[in-house]
C-alpha cells in the first residue's frame, strides 16, 4: 500500500531526517520526495511504501501525528487512494 506524508511548519534544523528516521524505524520505504521552503515555512511531500511496515496503519498515522506535535509542525499520513480521491473532480 503507498501513501503520502505531508510536513508542513516553520522551517527547523533535522525535519527530514526526523521524518526519515521514523520511516526507518517502521520499516516504510520513501520513494519520492518533494520539499520546498516558502519563507519560513517548510513543506514536503513523500511517497511512501508501507506495505512491509512493521506496524497497522492507525499505529504509523498515530507515530506521524506525534512527531508533529514533537516538531510544532503538521505531520499527516494519507493512503495514496484518498490522497488520490480528494484532488480529482
Amino acid at each position: 500500500m503507498k501513501a503520502v506524508i505531508t510536513v508542513i511548519g516553520r522551517d527547523t534544523v533535522g525535519v527530514v531526517a526526523k521524518v526519515s528516521a521514523v520511516c526507518a524505524e517502521l520499516n516504510i520505504n520513501i520513494e519520492d520526495v518533494s520539499q520546498s521552503i516558502m519563507q519560513d515555512m517548510f513543506c514536503m511531500i513523500m511517497l511512501v511504501d508501507l506495505s512491509k511496515a512493521n506496524a497497522e496503519a492507525s499505529e504509523v498515522r498515530d507515530r506521524f501525528a506525534a512527531l508533529g506535535k514533537e516538531m510544532k509542525m503538521q505531520v499527516t499520513v494519507t493512503r495514496q487512494e484518498v490522497f488520490d480521491a480528494m484532488h480529482t473532480i
